[in-house]
Order: structure tokens, then C-alpha cells, then sequence
């Protein structure tokens, strides 16, 4: 699998409860942290209200390239 390093913040509390869920699994913080931002991923996905403002911001971005590549 290809990957790539990023750091995320989070208050000390919910590291807290994340490494307790994640050993209480038997996973790592790490996968506990990419199932959870895979779920997040699939929830915008099938959510109606996400794609209207994506399509929006992805027409916004578009005519921002036009201009910026005449």
C-alpha cells in the first residue's frame, strides 16, 4: 500500500480514548485513526447535501484555473 505521513492534533483526552479503543481492539492508533477517517470518507460520500457543495467548490476551483491560464 502506498502511503503518506501526516500529523494530526487532537486534544490529550481523546488521544487518550483513542489508544484505549485502538489496544482494546487489539489495533494500533494508527489504524484505529484510518478506519475512522475511512468511515468519515464514505459518510460525505452518500451524503446529497456534501456532493451540492463539492460540485460547487469544484466549479468555483475551475473557473479560478480558467482565468488563471488565460
Amino acid at each position: 500500500m502506498d502511503s503518506k505521513a501526516v500529523t494530526l492534533r487532537m486534544p490529550t483526552s481523546m488521544a487518550v480514548d483513542l489508544a484505549a479503543v485502538a489496544r482494546a481492539d487489539g489495533n494500533s492508533m494508527s489504524e484505529a485513526m484510518r478506519e475512522a477517517m475511512e468511515q468519515y470518507i464514505v459518510s460525505r460520500r452518500s451524503d446529497q447535501d456534501f456532493k451540492v457543495r463539492l460540485r460547487k467548490r469544484l466549479d468555483e476551483d475551475r473557473e479560478l484555473f480558467e482565468k488563471l491560464a488565460e
